[in-house]
């Protein structure tokens, strides 16, 4: 177990530590049970789904409850659940991936199923005592009960722990009173069970419960929201009104609802960035398509380089998006492993578990939401006037993609959540930042090296820029915690910097190792267009951390500490090769083009 322990990264490490190619884990190393599962998925997907799209947008939430529905009965809602609760005990990686492949029909689906198995269900499985696993999680697994969540308050979002909802107990201590409001309950309108928040007399912490969705205890419901997207996922007010809940249902222990909000909020946020994945594939091959077929000035307008630009762009993010989020998914599966093989419960395992990749599930969830954003706003410019009509399916899925920089924790939420969450895991001696940084320091303050190095091996020199990259955040992080010390979380401004050089290193360095380990197994030739992915993504990567660093750098240092940090800037942004980006976007577009749709 010690050998396997050393393998693995923990979380963060990835900034202070070198991965190698051979140890992460990519797409293309899907089992064949993962493979089987991925096409039932989308062969669901595909019929109940995204042939009744218009549905969805008609906003039929009866539909929408009826796939749900479905689902269940084909095991995809318990994946992720133990067999001994009637679930499919498949690991980490099954999950994510069904998740990812079961999303792009419509966001609405997309939505009920992310709230229904990752908060609705998870928690209990994760948290609940054994007798409240065996009566509510089968129900759960198969889909003859739906679950939602009820954390947000109208006074209550990002600062999740504010919430006024009260629990009291009864004189016969038997039961709690339930008195609050909650706001934007995903599958509210046809759930049978919520995992409440509530307060318990002047706790510091709010405490969690199952309650059993019962009109006649006190539980009523406001009408359906109207929504910019997501049209079908029903989401409704709920009040709770002396809603009694019998003490056994109360989640965990008292207090510890916030623990459980934020652990479910990790899971979550791995699962939303899947979750916009084949979103992203399905954008821009129908972008594609409709580029084929569209003829101006005589052309298909695929050929012209403005569109070509596009298509490259949003090919190599998606491409990103896939290689980051499946590299974390097996670490956190790993880690589970490791963890149940030393004696840990499965529960404790995998809250653990994923706990330790925190800051990876905020990198994703930022990364890939803002990616489908985009992804979507391009396919709407590609299709031109076209694009904007509700007849096309372009509009829906730009509306539908802007939730999700929103739920899970805002971007901006978890962009400050992922370098604060390293500066404590550096504190707590989990990550050495320290030493690091203070090489960095050193390094700027010597000599630098004017010989040429050889970067004749494949990617050498790209894995060299990623190495300078992580200096410019040591650079960065150092002597913004040096000068602000624990006040350095009032600097929103400067996390958020910080936070997309960290993005960025996490996401070019995935997709680099991803098409790194593959060219080595299935030769460069056949990995020639996903080569050119990964050093466009680094390329893009490499201009916005220098643009962040600059605005870290100027914002908080000044004189010759200033000059020194911004000439380290310039030198660990500066290729000594620059690659030819307009000849990587035409290679990658003409790909794409050539087999009409996303194809790696």
């Amino acid at each position: 177990m010690e050998a396997v322990e050393k393998d693995i990264l923990r979380g963060g490490q990835f900034l202070v530590k070198e991965t190698k190619a051979e140890d992460v884990f990519t797409p293309e190393d899907f089992t064949e049970e993962q493979q089987m599962m991925k096409e039932a998925v989308m062969e669901f997907n595909d019929r109940e789904i995204i042939a009744h799209r218009e549905r969805f947008e008609k906003k039929d939430y009866a539909y929408t409850e009826e796939c749900m529905r479905k689902a269940g009965e084909l095991g995809f809602l318990g994946v992720a659940v133990p067999e001994a609760y009637d679930g499919l005990g498949m690991g980490f990686v099954s999950t994510v991936l069904t998740c990812d492949y079961i999303s792009s029909g419509t966001g609405s689906f997309s939505t009920a199923f992310g709230a229904h198995t990752g908060i609705g269900t998870m928690p209990i499985t994760l948290y609940g005592t054994e007798e409240q696993k065996k009566q509510y999680v089968p129900k759960l697994a198969t889909g003859e009960w739906f679950g939602a969540y009820c954390l947000t308050e109208p006074g209550a979002g990002s600062d999740a722990n504010s919430g006024k909802t009260t629990a009291v107990l009864s004189e016969d201590g038997k039961s709690y009173k339930i008195n609050g409001q909650k706001m934007w309950i995903s599958n509210a309108g046809f759930c049978k069970l919520f995992i409440v928040f509530a307060r318990i007399e002047d706790d510091k912490n709010i405490t969690g419960f199952i309650v059993e969705n019962d009109p006649s205890n006190g539980i009523t419901m406001g009408e359906e929201e109207h929504k910019l997207g997501i049209r079908a996922s029903s989401t409704r007010q709920v009040f709770f009104n002396d809603t009694v809940v019998p003490v056994e249902n109360m989640l965990s222990e008292r207090g510890n609802g916030f623990k459980i909000a934020m652990n479910a909020l990790n899971v979550g946020r791995i699962k939303l960035a899947a979750a916009c994945l084949d979103s992203q594939r399905r954008i821009l091959t129908t972008a594609v398509q409709y580029a084929n077929e569209r003829k101006q000035f005589k052309t298909p307008i695929a050929d012209f380089g403005a569109i070509k630009m596009k298509l490259a762009k949003m090919a190599a993010d998606a491409y990103a998006g896939e290689s980051a989020t499946y590299r974390a998914s097996k670490n956190i599966e790993n880690r589970i492993a490791m963890r149940e093989a030393s004696g840990n419960t499965h529960q404790e395992a995998e809250l653990k578990g994923v706990e330790e990749y925190a800051i990876e599930c905020s990198i994703l969830k930022v990364a890939v939401s803002e990616d489908v954003q985009n992804c979507a706003d391009e396919g709407i410019q590609i299709f031109g006037g076209m694009g904007f009509s509700e007849e096309t399916p372009m509009e829906a899925a730009w509306r539908d993609a802007r939730i999700a920089r929103i739920y899970e924790g805002t971007n901006e939420i978890n962009r400050m959540l992922s370098v604060g969450m390293l500066v404590k895991k550096a504190m707590k001696g989990h990550v050495d930042l320290l030493g690091p940084a203070m090489k960095v320091q050193e390094e700027l303050m010597g000599i630098p090296s004017f010989e040429t190095p050889d970067y004749s091996e494949l990617f050498a020199e790209e894995k060299d820029m990623i190495a300078k990259l992580k200096k410019v955040f040591l650079m960065v992080a150092g002597a913004a915690v040096q000068k602000f010390g624990p006040d350095l979380e009032q600097h929103q401004q400067l996390l958020i910097a910080a936070s997309d050089i960290l993005i960025e290193i996490y996401m070019a360095e995935s997709a680099i190792l991803r098409t790194e380990k593959n060219a080595k197994r299935f030769g460069e030739d056949a990995q020639k267009v996903q080569i050119a992915m990964a050093k466009l993504y680094l390329y893009n990567a490499v201009n916005i951390v220098e643009d962040k660093g600059r605005e870290s750098i100027i914002s908080f240092a000044e004189g010759d500490e200033q000059r020194m940090m911004l000439m380290g800037l310039k030198r660990f942004t500066k290729y000594q090769n620059y690659p030819d980006i307009v000849d990587l976007r035409n290679e990658i577009a003409e790909k794409v083009k050539s087999e009409n749709k996303y194809c790696f």
